[in-house]
């Protein structure tokens, strides 16, 4: 006799491949506990086995009734709808967060620009003075022309900028307050995701900082996706083109992708960022194996190890 389970209940077949015995699961939530069903019905049954390749495709057959396609329906969309609420996880919802930041980051440069070229009209001599976008809004919100050029040891009086009424500054400083408005939307995503990975992957954070490890994961699908992979691919994440090309065009092969942002890589000569990368690399994937697995937290000993390594004076050309 065969035993066999699937989403509308436990069947007993005999050698015939006719059913003989058969609990139906009146829902989804009786199918995820199917062990128990199963248990019951072997209980009634003795020398039970699974069906070979063979048997199966006939005993698939006797499912093609019509008096199983509501069950199998109803089941399998139940069964979904609890998929898709579990998706909802940790890891999601910091890729969610981390794209948001990514998108705002755009349209904030986007209209920071904007604003730059036209608040210009009026004070060219602080907008070339101010390279911070972020600073340069907060600073023509919050003072008036002139103190902004005394700011800058400027004379009003020799400033190039049009004498603009208020009517025409109004609708300048409006813009501001809607890019200075983003610039807090995008502290506060990113105040949200440093929480959240506090308790998701603390050491992984440690080591390599909130946003660049948010997008690692990112990139990646998930922090057991991240986990799994060698330190090597971690060290390219971001530069798939750039591999893509090299394997097809025998270009040079990229160095770094994701991580080339991370202080340690940028601050370091040239010649220096694929040493320091696949360093780096290496520890965090010792820190998202540890955080996956629920280990204890040294990312504060790895990224010390690191800071010791290529930060001190002088080693950058030692470690050459």
């Amino acid at each position: 006799m065969y035993l066999f389970t699937n989403i509308t209940g436990v069947f007993i077949f005999d050698n015939q491949l006719n059913v003989i015995d058969k609990i139906l699961f009146k829902d989804s939530k009786e199918y995820k506990n199917k062990a128990e069903f199963i248990q019951k019905i072997k209980e009634k049954h003795k020398s039970l086995k699974e069906p070979g390749d063979a048997d199966m495709e006939k005993l698939l057959l006797f499912f093609k009734s019509k008096s199983f396609s509501r069950a199998f329906c109803d089941n399998n969309l139940q069964l979904t709808k609890s998929c898709i609420k579990k998706s909802a996880s940790p890891d999601a919802m910091l890729i969610q967060a981390t794209n948001s930041i990514d998108e705002t980051d755009k349209i904030i440069n986007l209209l920071a620009r904007r604003l730059r070229e036209w608040y210009e009209l009026y004070n060219p001599e602080f907008s070339r003075a101010t390279q911070s976008h972020e600073k340069f809004v907060e600073d023509i919100l919050g003072k008036e022309k002139i103190e902004l050029l005394a700011g800058i040891g400027a004379d009003a009086e020799d400033s190039m900028g049009a004498d603009l009424g208020q009517k025409d500054i109004e609708p300048i400083k409006s813009l501001a307050q809607q890019v200075h408005g983003l610039y807090q939307l995008r502290n506060i995503q990113e105040s949200y995701i440093s929480s959240l990975m506090q308790d998701l992957c603390p050491n992984a954070k440690a080591v390599c900082g909130t946003l660049i490890c948010a997008k690692l994961i990112g990139r990646a699908g998930s922090l057991k996706r991240l986990s799994e992979m060698p330190a090597s691919t971690i060290q390219v994440l971001g530069a798939e083109n750039a591999l893509f090309r090299h394997m097809k065009t025998g270009a040079k092969p990229p160095r770094h992708g994701i991580l080339v942002h991370h202080p340690l890589v940028a601050k370091a000569p040239d010649r220096m960022h694929g040493k320091i990368a696949r360093a780096l690399a290496d520890k965090i994937s010792i820190a998202s194996k540890i955080d996956y697995f629920r280990g204890e937290f040294i990312g504060d000993k790895l990224r010390e190890h690191l800071d010791k390594k290529f930060s001190a004076k002088g080693n950058f050309e030692k470690s050459a």
